[in-house]
């Protein structure tokens, strides 16, 4: 059994389209650049094989023998069911156990949520673990949460994904007082459907940088910092903007302007998106990640779970619940 290695990012080396070449690179570029611990879990033989062919193990790479792998067809429920092996399910329970300080993937992005919510466990008062993605804009980057993980929300869900958003915003992108907007249709009060006019009501009292209501392209001009939605629509909010960014890097010609806005662009530049709401750092890779991708979202993953956050959101869920619960008196 592995020991608990201090402030270790567990890695599922057999996640994603390129792995594990790909993830044996990036978590040796990791390992060599940033001088962060690894946990590479997967199958081992495999593994020994890649990193022969990358100058060995680095002192700080850690191998963790895992023989099964969660395809991308795989059910969700694959980590806790038929693939309980899997690289997935001990990087997820290397966390749970304390032997890890946070889990990064790049595989079947639902059966990861399943693994993070049932395996490493929500916090107390999160009804649905969020996942949050920075879009790039004018000027910096957008947290745009949930992503994907919810396509249907209840009001007080919002409120939670707006609260996990200010404290990863404020913690890892080193945002004093962030601030929060909800997606609608209108900037007004009042705008929107029942669910982000009821949305506003919380927001407006949950003792947040809450600037109120916000339309799409304020995703991209800098005038807010968070942008809380449900799932579905930020889901096509990310997708879009995916799309968008590589239409306009194919377009432009000039270099100097062209390595700017793939710097912006490139989903490489973070790793992936955080899950947001389980007790525990957790970064959902894109599939078609690459060597750069991999090492940048263990760095992600390590600042993430090395500052706080998961505290944060569990202290202030807190004090919401008991405000919410003396309303109901």
């Amino acid at each position: 059994m592995i020991k608990a290695v201090s402030g270790a990012v567990a890695l599922d080396a057999m996640g994603g389209d390129h792995a594990p070449a790909a993830t044996v690179q990036g978590a040796v570029d990791a390992v060599r650049q940033f001088g962060l611990q690894v946990l590479l879990v997967g199958r081992e033989a495999a593994l020994r094989r890649q990193l022969s062919h990358v100058g060995g193990v680095p002192h700080g790479l850690h191998l963790v023998d895992a023989p099964d792998v969660v395809a991308m067809d795989d059910a969700p429920t694959a980590p806790i069911r038929g693939k309980r092996n899997s690289s997935m399910a001990e990087a997820a329970r290397l966390v749970r156990d304390g032997k890890a300080c946070a889990f990064v993937t790049a595989g079947n992005s639902g059966a990861a949520m399943v693994a993070a919510k049932l395996i490493i466990g929500t916090i107390e008062g999160v009804e649905r673990p969020a996942l949050a993605a920075p879009v790039p804009g004018i000027e910096r980057q957008t947290l745009v949460l949930d992503v994907g993980a919810n396509v249907d929300c209840k009001p007080h869900h919002l409120e939670q994904f707006a609260v996990m958003g200010h404290f990863y915003s404020q913690a890892v992108f080193g945002v004093a007082s962030p601030r929060i907007g909800l997606l609608s249709i209108g900037e007004e009060e009042g705008k929107g459907d029942r669910l982000t006019v009821e949305a506003y009501s919380l927001l407006s009292g949950a003792g947040l940088n809450f600037i109120g209501n916000v339309e799409g392209r304020d995703v991209y001009t800098g005038t807010v910092d968070v942008v809380v939605c449900d799932g579905f629509v930020g889901n096509v909010v990310l997708k879009v903007s995916e799309g968008l960014g590589e239409m306009i890097y194919g377009l432009l010609l000039a270099k100097g302007a062209l390595a700017a806005l793939r710097r912006k662009s490139d989903y490489a530049e973070y790793g992936g998106a955080p899950l947001l709401g389980v007790r525990g750092a957790c970064l959902v890779g894109h599939g078609r990640s690459s060597p750069k991708a991999i090492k940048n979202a263990i760095r992600f993953a390590h600042s993430y779970a090395t500052r706080g956050v998961v505290s944060h959101i569990e202290h202030k869920i807190g004090e919401l619940r008991a405000r919410q619960g003396a309303e109901r008196v």
